[in-house]
């Protein structure tokens, strides 16, 4: 029965094909090449695209957004770091930008060079006024930052350290009260409730500054943020994220790593004799 019925099915008729094929021929349709089975094997065997001809993201081209970023940031550094006069109004713009990246739904290139340049003018100028009151403590910081990235990259790629929904709800949960005390620490300070370099840091409990339990804290903070932002990268590239978002992770990574040498530089200067 099925057979019969194919049989008489226009799409198995000869006569219909050629019927077709002449009513093509007077519209003057050229016809529809067929191709060999030498033709159809060579398309088979044609490499399939890598996630880079595809425009996806990969790990390789993410690096090269980072190290872009992280070349612009040291660049303006070092021009912060002799012109310390722009790091208040550098501060500022690079809030205003770090905002406009985080809430931009597709990422810009542009805004998280521009970044990059705002924030290392800040940092370049901190660090100059940091080095002005303890001697050396820039390249202790500085170390101490690659040491804790270097390590945090190491753990995550061995697969030891991952980021976790529990974990995450935490650290949120810290972040939040340390921005909480951030901000009532400044108040306080330019109020004048409180003196000092450190504000409500320099209270001691035990003898110990509250600033050398809280730097610890905070640094190990900033380490799970790396890796919530390696993360994310890895995810990226096995779900086949667009390479457009290579510079979200850029930004992400740059953010974390400026916040975990801020903290580190704070951290430092409590274990050092001033000027």
């Amino acid at each position: 029965m099925a057979n019969f019925a194919f049989s008489n099915s226009p799409a198995f008729d000869d006569r219909a094909a050629r019927r077709i094929a002449q009513r093509d021929a007077v519209a003057g349709v050229p016809p529809v090449p067929v191709p060999t089975a030498e033709q159809l094997q060579a398309q088979y065997d044609l490499p399939t695209a890598t996630a880079d001809e595809a425009g996806r993201m990969t790990y390789e081209d993410t690096i090269v957004k980072t190290l872009i970023s992280f070349g612009i940031l040291v660049a303006a550094a070092a021009i912060g770091w002799f012109v310390p006069i722009v790091t208040i109004p550098a501060a500022l713009v690079g809030f205003v930008l770090a905002l406009v990246n985080t809430f931009k739904r597709k990422p810009s290139p542009a805004l998280v060079l521009l970044y990059g340049g705002a924030e290392g003018l800040f940092v370049g100028g901190i660090s100059s006024f940091y080095a002005s009151l303890w001697q050396g403590i820039v390249p202790i910081a500085v170390l101490g930052t690659l040491g804790v990235v270097g390590v945090t990259l190491a753990l995550f790629a061995s697969g030891r350290v991952r980021a976790s929904a529990k974990a995450t709800k935490v650290f949120l949960v810290l972040l939040v009260g340390y921005l909480v005390f951030s901000v009532i620490n400044v108040v306080l300070m330019l109020t004048g409730v409180v003196s000092g370099f450190g504000g409500l840091r320099d209270v001691t409990i035990f003898g110990i500054p509250l600033g050398i339990p809280l730097g610890i804290l905070v640094v190990l903070m900033a380490a799970y943020s790396l890796v919530v932002d390696f993360d994310q990268v890895k995810r990226g590239v096995e779900t086949g994220q667009p390479r457009i978002y290579g510079w979200t992770a850029a930004f992400g990574i740059m953010v974390t790593v400026v916040w975990l040498y801020l903290e580190i530089l704070r951290l430092v200067s409590y274990f050092m004799p001033r000027n």
